[in-house]
């Protein structure tokens, strides 16, 4: 069975470690209806529009 030649320091390894835990930022894009901020490929919230077609009728 294979064994490391050296220690590893702690440095190395938490560099190492370091990019599987970070979390990546949602990207936002504009409605093409009300211009509201929204998740791309999601209906939005606040008109209830998804490529420029009603999905969800919102009483006003």
């Amino acid at each position: 069975m294979a064994v490391p030649k050296r220690r590893v320091s702690k440095a190395r390894r938490d560099k190492r470690r370091s990019s599987v835990w970070k979390l990546a930022v949602p990207n936002f894009s504009r409605c093409s209806q009300c211009g509201q901020l929204m998740v791309p490929h999601r209906v939005c919230k606040n008109c209830g529009f998804y490529k420029s077609r009603e999905v969800i009728s919102k009483e006003a």
